[in-house]
């Protein structure tokens, strides 16, 4: 089976939604289109019709480009948890459930936390997770409506797929979250130098994201938290935290 194209699309502020392609099939998908046209821009200049949309939660920085996608015949799959506030789902999914673009086979994992129904969209053979604002390059998302434990659990279901997966988050929060990890563990030493690639990139304005699994348990407070209580002190400290 061939390989899918994933395409960052920033959008926004500091967001970033996914184009992913299936070169055999010809499909295209579009993952938390928090703005239509910079991704139907981006699909038409590859000669790509975007045919689906998932969304892994309800915020509008994820959701606000789908009717303008979903007008172009687009069917939209996101967590059955929040469909009350995504009014343009077609499809709802939860855990277990699988997603397909093209013979590409994706599960649906429910990691609650930033909102209660967040899902996120792992791709097991092609190893490419789209993690939402669930887990990002050295940090995690604010606990909007969940609780400690809930992201606790969250990243300990993360953290249990292969290392090698390459992680696509929704935000450019890389160089902020790493400066609040130094705090942390100012002596890790994988950290350090992975904080002194980060500023090289930001500098020259370039992206940081994709990450992986294995990257994120070396160098990401959150995911290296030893226990509930503990990820909840570093998401309070996060919160306050002034890069």
């Amino acid at each position: 089976m061939a390989g899918l194209e994933v395409v960052r699309i920033p959008v926004l502020s500091d967001n970033y939604a996914w184009l992913v392609h299936d070169p055999a099939s010809g499909e295209t998908l579009a993952i938390d289109p928090g703005e239509a046209a910079p991704m139907l821009d981006a699909a038409a200049a590859r000669g790509w019709r975007i045919g689906q949309v998932w969304v892994t939660h309800w915020h509008p920085d994820h959701v606000a480009g789908i009717p303008d996608i979903k007008a172009g015949g687009a069917v939209v799959t996101g967590p059955a948890a929040e469909a009350a506030r995504i009014p343009t789902l077609d499809r709802t999914v939860g855990e277990a459930d699988v997603v397909t673009l093209g013979e590409h086979r994706a599960t649906v994992i429910e990691t609650p936390g930033h909102t209660l129904g967040h899902v996120v969209f792992h791709f097991a053979e092609a190893g490419l997770l789209f993690s939402g604002d669930t887990l990002f390059a050295m940090g995690c998302g604010r606990l909007f409506e969940g609780t400690p434990e809930q992201m606790f659990g969250s990243m300990r279901r993360l953290a249990e797929l292969p290392g090698e997966t390459a992680v696509y988050c929704g935000h450019e929060y890389t160089q902020s979250n790493g400066r609040y990890a130094l705090t942390v563990e100012p002596e890790n030493a994988e950290l350090v130098a992975r904080m002194a690639q980060v500023d090289a990139l930001r500098a020259g304005g370039e992206p940081t994201v994709p990450t992986t699994i294995a990257l994120e348990l070396a160098t990401n407070p959150f995911m290296r938290a030893p226990s509930a209580a503990a990820l909840g002190e570093r998401r309070a400290e996060k919160d306050r935290f002034r890069s």
